[in-house]
């Protein structure tokens, strides 16, 4: 079997955010903000329709967006591209979330709280080593809750779940190693099978269940991530290359200015810029220095 890749923006929103996902999110949902507890009964999947087939970067955020039973709103997005100020775009989108749930003369305690799960294939957070974070509003020196603690942040970094099949004990483990492998994975490892959401994930994710428009639809969005994955990889061998060559001459022309500050005593301006290369203007600089 060939699985397509859940951290596509495509082929999330078909396995997470279809008619049929409902409790193949409910499981993810249970598994990766509330630490595996079967806390949701029931949700409600807002708008449940795959992303549009058009390649572009207006398109290439799209978020699976669930109501849960008790009214709690929850936003899911998977990431692959560490775009500038990703950060601040999580928390827009779920404070403008937030905000726009309230009908216009509605009371605030209309209000419901909302979960932002976000999923990213990069490191959002380089110095902690857990692959799973969970932000609160706290109270700065004595730690406690806020009291309308109506939002909260989640976030999964795949690169730092390293854990081979046969070390997956938790539904978090597993959910993310299907997120983080099924694209490399030829038939659906037994210790997940048994775990019926994540069984009927991968019968969604089969390639073979998939149309040619669609499948189309996947190899353009892949191609289009793999083109600005590479483009941003050229720009920082290109910085760092430039760095390089930038470090060099500064280095050569330090090397002169101490060889010329040394001959000051001795010789006049011409001689010294004729000796080390640097002009008299930078000669005479050095002297008032």
């Amino acid at each position: 079997m060939i699985f397509i890749n859940p951290k596509t923006d495509y082929a999330f929103k078909k396995i997470f955010g279809s008619s049929k996902s409902k409790d193949i999110l409910i499981s993810f949902l249970n598994a990766l903000v509330y630490e595996g507890n079967p806390t949701i009964a029931d949700l409600e999947i807002i708008n449940p329709n795959l992303p549009p087939q058009v390649e572009g970067l207006k398109d290439s955020y799209l978020d699976v967006k669930a109501k849960l039973n008790d009214g709690t709103l929850v936003i899911i997005e998977m990431q692959v591209i560490n775009v500038q100020s990703f950060g601040k775009r999580v928390f827009y989108n779920a404070a403008k979330t937030y905000a726009l749930q309230l009908p216009a003369a509605a009371g605030y305690r209309m209000l419901k709280p909302v979960i932002a799960l976000t999923i990213t294939d990069f490191e959002m957070f380089p110095n902690r080593a857990e692959f799973i974070s969970r932000f609160v509003y706290k109270e700065v020196k004595s730690n406690f809750t806020y009291p309308e603690n109506d939002m909260d942040l989640v976030f999964v970094e795949l690169p730092k779940f390293t854990k081979e099949i046969e070390q997956l004990s938790t539904l978090a483990d597993k959910w993310t190693y299907f997120m983080k492998n099924a694209r490399n994975l030829t038939a659906v490892p037994e210790t997940m099978d048994r775990v019926p959401e994540i069984h009927q994930a991968f019968e969604i994710a089969n390639q073979a269940q998939l149309s040619s428009e669609e499948l189309a639809a996947l190899e353009r969005r892949e191609q289009f991530i793999y083109d600005q994955q590479g483009a941003i990889i050229k720009a920082v061998q290109d910085g760092i290359e430039q760095g390089i060559e930038q470090g060099i001459e500064e280095g050569k022309r330090q090397e002169k200015l101490a060889i010329a500050r040394q001959l000051l005593s001795v010789l006049d301006d011409e001689t010294i810029s004729q000796t080390t290369g640097l002009s008299v203007e930078e000669i005479a600089n050095l002297r008032t220095e």
